[in-house]
Formats: structure tokens, sequence, C-alpha cells
């Protein structure tokens, strides 16, 4: 079943032409033949960032939301703070998941990351870090079989609110 998602990045610094980890992103989700449905970069300003999410989790073709950037200990990491202001359900496994995906690749700076998952309007949002290791770790880790539908015993998909109106 193709996922359709929408893939923010959050940085001061990066652009199209040198965002790594949304490129990343975008190739995975292509050779697992999701859908992009839209993608932004914006500034480390949780304003902003609650304006961006808030927008997709109203569209009704967006079923999952990725970000990426922003999840870190430093004063402008303000991801996890943001994405919790439109959270109706936290998923905490995902963060847990991920950390431990991570101490296998970083050691025991995995602790450092806030990586984290909600469930708002009905919509998946993975905020993870902004690190090319980081996007790989919980795509490959995590996201690539929890977003298909034929990932047993259980996956995100199958409890899409679109499949349920079917």
């Amino acid at each position: 079943m193709i996922v359709n998602i929408a893939l923010l990045t959050v940085t001061d610094t990066r652009t199209f032409e040198n965002d790594k980890s949304g490129a990343i992103l975008v190739k995975k989700l292509e050779e697992a033949k999701h859908k992009l449905i839209d993608r932004k970069i914006c500034k480390d300003n949780k304003e902003d960032i609650v304006k961006i999410l808030k927008d997709w989790i109203k569209q009704s073709e967006i079923d999952v939301v990725i970000t990426t950037g922003g999840t870190g200990l430093t004063g402008r990491d303000i991801t996890p703070e943001a994405v919790n202001e439109i959270a109706d359900k936290h998923i905490p496994g995902f963060g847990e998941v991920f950390r431990t995906i991570s101490l296998k690749t970083v050691g025991t700076s995995a602790i450092q990351s806030r990586a984290c998952a909600v469930l708002a309007n009905g919509k998946y949002v993975f905020a993870l870090p902004g690190s090319s290791g980081g996007v790989t770790d919980a795509w490959d880790g995590i996201l690539k079989h929890q977003l298909d539908i034929n990932h047993k015993p259980c996956n995100f998909v199958e409890l899409f609110p679109r499949l349920k109106e079917k």
C-alpha cells in the first residue's frame, strides 16, 4: 500500500540543495513506493514548525509527517516541543526503539536524541534527528517496517483512518 508522506526539514542552515538527511528520506520513501505529498524546509522556530504541522495534519491525503532536525539538546532544537503542541497521543516506544537502534551505531551519544512520535488528527508524526545516520537508522530500523502493510504482527498502516473509512 502506498503511504502519503509530508517531509519537513527543520534547520537554520540547510537548503534543498544541501539537505542530505531530507534527500536520504526522499530516496528511501521512493524506494518503498510511497508518495511524497509535500516537502518543506523551516527554520528552528516553534511557531513556524507548528503552523506547518497543523496544516499538514488537516490534509486528508497525508497519512504521515516526518520531520528531520531539531531533536537535539542545543538551544535552537525545538522540534519535539512543536510536535507536542499538535499531539493527540504520544508514541513513546518510537523514541525508545530509535535510541536502542542508535546505540549500536553511535554508542551512548544516542542518549542526546529526543526523537519522538505522536498521533495527531489521525496522522502519524515522526520527529527524527537531522543527521544522515539518524534518519537512516530511523527509516531502516523502524519506519520502513511500520509503514509496510505487510509487516507482521502489526504495523502503523493498518491503523490509518483512510483504511477504516473503506
